[in-house]
């Protein structure tokens, strides 16, 4: 069994440790606000008051965060995970974050002697729950193969896809498919409405043809609904991956213009106050009678 610290217990990270401890590893977490670490000490993890002090003796260091500047805030600095680390750990970032900041903070370990690994995940706050996420892997096989006892207990699927950035860049261009996925069906649906159709039709077909897939079917049902709360995945932290995709799409010279439109519609369901709740809430960026 690992010694294995987990920085962040958000709606994923909360699967990522419960799934930690179930495989029999030994725990510490950290997160900002210490009342989301309470259930997992009461399972016998030991909650860490910063970073550092989480990283400390731990064998797999895990970060599972929103964004960049949330990532860089719990890896460096003086209370930082990477200052904490010991010799021989192996580093994972398993949040989804731009190209240029997982290169460098790979960097960043690799010149301090340590392991890296970016690990972005794919699958929601179910798929964490129960393990049954998918890993898009960047680094070192030999880093990946120290880690793999622990990264196994927390998904279904690992694909190594590379060297340092390859799973942030397969993460990035993944989410951009299903952000695009997600509203054009809320455009399809608000316009469905719109024509006076039976909607509990649309909704069988939309979720039984060509049309359907697993994002489909997740969010159908919501946008239909317009039932937002209970959060798989919320609309700012799918309009931030939007953005990162487009900044991947000008780093390599890719034009991507469903992507510009996409960005479009999340933004104006963010300005109208939607971007804590569910990303399904994408259909209220979907104007309606110039509304």
């Amino acid at each position: 069994m690992k010694h294995v610290a987990l920085i962040g217990l958000g709606i994923m990270g909360r699967g990522l440790a419960g799934n930690i401890l179930k495989a029999g590893h030994k725990l510490t977490v950290y997160n900002r606000t210490r009342d989301k670490a309470e259930p997992f000490a009461a399972r016998g993890a030991q909650v860490a008051a910063s970073p550092r002090e989480a990283a400390a003796g731990a064998e797999i260091v895990i970060s599972c965060v929103g964004d960049d500047a949330a990532s860089r805030a719990v890896w460096l600095g003086g209370d930082g995970a990477l200052a904490g680390s010991a010799p021989g750990a192996v580093l994972v970032e398993c949040s989804t974050l731009s190209l240029d900041w997982t290169r460098e903070l790979g960097e960043t370990v690799k010149a301090r002697g340590l392991d890296f690994l970016d690990a972005p995940m794919a699958g929601s706050k179910n798929a964490a729950a129960n393990a049954e996420l998918t890993l898009f892997v960047g680094g070192e096989t030999a880093a990946l193969d120290k880690a793999r006892p622990v990264l196994e207990a927390i998904s279904r699927r690992i694909a190594h896809l590379g060297p340092i950035g390859a799973g942030a860049t397969y993460k990035l261009i993944n989410n951009m498919m299903a952000a695009a996925q997600v509203a054009g069906l809320a455009e399809g649906m608000r316009l469905a409405e719109a024509a006076g159709l039976d909607m509990g039709q649309i909704r069988e077909l939309a979720l039984s043809g060509a049309t359907t897939s697993p994002m489909v079917a997740a969010k159908a049902p919501r946008i239909l609904e317009r039932r937002y709360g209970d959060i798989d995945f919320a609309l700012r932290w799918l309009l931030k991956d939007v953005r990162y995709a487009l900044a991947l799409g000008k780093q390599y010279g890719v034009s991507l213009r469903t992507m510009e439109a996409t960005e479009a519609v999340f933004q104006a369901a963010d300005q109208r106050g939607h971007g804590d709740d569910d990303s399904a809430a994408v259909a209220e960026g979907v104007d309606v009678d110039g509304q």
